[in-house]
């Protein structure tokens, strides 16, 4: 199939999910076609049946704001006709969605549009008033809606009062590059002592709550010796750095920046903190559990339905500090019991979650659209 995928082309999770769902349908014979602003984060190689595709965007005096929603939909008319495409593959529904259904409008019934939404664009973003009108009817135009949780789904369900079926489609890892390396060079420029290794990783923006990433180890490191590993790069960094001086941690606490592989990063960690306060799946969670790392989360969106309370780790309330501490150094100090539950978290992640059986659902979902 010829298939078209818009997604943000940044270090989230949805342009990560749209990337690597390309180059895995790239792998089964697809010709996919990214159609975006810049070139996606994760599209970093030559693939024979991969192409890109830039927006291309003008200014103009009269126009205060770029128009990007207008451009990206002439961008994907350009593509779908002159790639004869199937699908249209729409990552984050807003503008992407709006764009797709004005392309579809142009070209006709004959190109597919699925949105599959993946959290913000629906609890945050599309709960502006003045966007709740289109939301639902972008929605309701696609040919196919997906979402990355059931969490998601129902809240999308409630928020805009949608009676179009959406599937649920769980995001995913390559189980073959997200495994445990054995890297002691690199554990050893982290934690010289054998010290435990926590890590997180995210846009630190405020919903994830990074303060609480740094206050829970806080605790942890008062009684275990441990180092903190923060990778990504966003708004509350700053304060993060001003809370570690205010701690009188900063020599235990490593801030990385963003990162293109954390593999071996996560390979060498112990324990992922996830404390977010909106979280519609948590794909830095499930690359931290295929890699043999055990996750402490909160209890919010779809964080529980891809860990197992007691078994790939812990889930506490949003918020409790002391709760989560607690549990990371249950784990923290008894080896047999982390061993199981760093073994539960990869078990899980490749049983769930494996790239071939997720792609396998997309795939199965293109074909029903094209047939209708």
């Amino acid at each position: 199939m010829n298939i078209g995928i818009t997604c943000y082309p940044t270090y989230g999770g949805s342009g990560v999910v749209a990337t690597e769902l390309g180059k895995a349908l790239a792998e089964k014979g697809h010709n996919i076609h990214f159609i975006s602003y810049a070139i996606p984060m994760r599209l970093d190689s030559f693939q024979k049946n991969i192409f890109f595709h830039e927006v291309e965007m003008t200014s103009y005096p009269l126009f205060e704001f770029p128009l990007y929603t207008p451009a990206l939909a002439s961008k994907m008319v350009e593509v779908a006709k002159f790639q004869k495409l199937d699908i249209l593959h729409v990552h984050y529904a807003v503008p992407h969605t709006i764009s797709a259904y004005l392309a579809k409008q142009i070209i006709g019934p004959k190109l597919k549009i699925i949105t599959t939404l993946h959290g913000t664009d629906i609890t945050l973003v599309g709960l502006e008033p003045s966007f709740h009108h289109i939301m639902k009817f972008i929605i309701e135009q696609s040919d196919a809606v997906t979402a990355v949780s059931r969490f998601l789904k129902e809240k999308t369900i409630t928020n805009f009062q949608i009676e179009k079926e959406i599937k649920v489609i769980y995001n995913f890892i390559d189980p073959v590059k997200y495994r445990r390396l054995e890297i002691p060079e690199l554990k050893y420029s982290i934690a010289p002592d054998g010290e435990k290794i926590l890590v997180h990783t995210s846009n630190f923006r405020t919903v994830k709550r990074v303060p609480d990433v740094i206050r829970i180890f806080n605790e942890v490191v008062k009684k275990i010796p441990a180092k903190l590993i923060l990778i990504g790069d966003g708004p509350d960094r700053s304060n993060c750095e001003a809370l570690c001086r205010e701690l009188k941690i900063c020599e235990h606490v490593k801030f990385l920046g963003k990162q293109l592989d954390i593999v071996p990063l996560l390979s060498i960690s112990d324990l992922f903190l996830i404390p977010s306060q909106s979280e519609s799946f948590g794909l830095s969670a499930l690359e931290a559990m295929a890699c043999g790392v055990p996750v402490i989360s909160s209890s919010v969106g779809g964080l529980p339905e891809l860990q197992v309370h007691g078994e790939t780790g812990y889930i506490a309330e949003l918020g409790d500090i002391e709760r989560m501490a607690k549990y990371a150094l249950e784990l923290l100090t008894n080896e047999a019991k982390h061993k199981i539950f760093s073994e539960a978290a990869r078990k899980r992640a490749i049983t769930y979650f494996a790239q071939d059986n997720i792609v396998d659902q997309y795939e199965e979902l293109y074909e029903e659209i094209s047939s209708k």
